[in-house]
C-alpha cells in the first residue's frame, strides 16, 4: 500500500523532482541529451547529493527500460565493443575511491571538458569531416564516463567528446547512448548498494517518482521525430556548454 511506502515527505522535495525527472526522461527519450545533466543539482537544492544521486538511479534503470525497448535494434555495435569496456573500468574506479572524491571536484572536471570541448568545435574553422572510430580515445574518454557517471550520473559529456565528432545519425547516436546508459545504471546498482545507498526510503522515493519519469521518456522519443540531423546536434551542443557552465558553478561554489 501507498501509505506504507517508506518515501521522503517534505513537498519542496517533490517540487524540485518531478521537473527534474522529467528533464532526463525527456534525455533518454533523445530529446536533448544532456538535459539530464540538469537533474541531480535540481533535486540536490532539498536534499544532500548523495542521497538525490541514489534516489535517481532506481528512477534512471526503469526508464532505460522504456529507451531501451524502443532503441534496441539501433545502436553502435563497434563504438559499443571500445566504450563499454571503458566504462565498467571507469565504475570500478568510482566504487574504489568513493570515500576519497570530492563531488566538487568531479563538477568541476567535467564542467571544463564540457565547456572546452563546445568551445572548441563552436570556434574551429570550416567543416571537419567526421572522425573515425578510435580506441585509444574511446576507452580513455569511457573510463572518464564511467567513473564520472558512477559519483554524479554525470557521464554524457565525457562520452559526447567521443561520439559526437563521429557525426551519427542521430537516431543510431540516442540508440548508442541508451544502450550504454542501461548497462552502465544496473551495473552501479551493485556497488551503490554496497555502499548502502539503497535505502527503504530512497528506493520508496524513486518509486514514486517513476510513473514521471517514464512519461518523460515517451515524451522525448516523440519530439525526437521533429529534429532534423543538424538542429539535433545544435541542441547537443548547446546544452552541453550549458551543463557544463552550471557544474562549473556548482563545484566552485558559485
Amino acid at each position: 500500500m501507498l501509505e506504507a511506502l517508506p518515501i521522503l515527505h517534505d513537498p519542496w522535495f517533490y517540487v524540485a523532482a518531478m521537473p527534474a525527472v522529467i528533464l532526463i526522461g525527456l534525455s533518454k527519450g533523445g530529446f536533448g541529451p544532456g538535459t539530464s545533466l540538469l537533474a541531480l543539482p535540481l533535486m540536490s537544492l532539498t536534499i544532500p547529493p548523495l542521497q538525490a544521486a541514489a534516489i535517481t538511479l532506481p528512477v534512471l534503470c526503469i526508464m532505460d527500460l522504456a529507451g531501451l525497448w524502443a532503441y534496441r535494434k539501433t545502436w553502435d555495435r563497434a563504438n559499443m565493443m571500445i566504450i563499454l569496456p571503458g566504462a565498467l573500468v571507469g565504475i570500478l574506479i568510482g566504487t574504489l575511491t568513493a570515500d576519497w572524491v570530492s563531488n566538487r571536484g568531479v563538477q568541476i572536471i567535467i564542467g571544463l571538458v564540457a565547456v572546452v570541448f563546445v568551445l572548441d568545435k563552436w570556434l574551429r574553422k570550416g567543416s571537419p569531416q567526421a572522425a573515425p572510430m578510435n580506441v585509444k580515445k574511446g576507452l580513455f574518454w569511457s573510463v572518464i564516463s564511467g567513473f564520472t557517471s558512477f559519483i554524479a550520473h554525470a557521464g554524457g559529456p565525457p562520452l559526447s567528446v567521443y561520439l559526437v565528432p563521429q557525426r551519427l545519425d542521430k537516431t543510431l547516436f540516442v540508440g548508442t547512448s541508451i544502450v550504454y546508459f542501461t548497462v552502465l545504471n544496473y551495473v552501479k546498482l551493485i556497488p551503490y548498494a554496497w555502499l548502502g545507498q539503497l535505502s527503504a526510503v530512497n528506493l520508496g522515493t524513486a518509486a514514486i517518482l517513476a510513473p514521471v519519469a517514464v512519461a518523460g521518456v515517451y515524451l522525448g522519443m516523440w519530439l525526437h521525430k521533429f529534429l532534423s540531423d543538424r538542429a539535433f546536434y545544435l541542441i547537443i551542443y548547446g546544452i552541453t556548454f550549458l551543463c557544463g557552465l552550471k557544474l562549473l558553478a556548482d563545484g566552485l561554489g558559485l
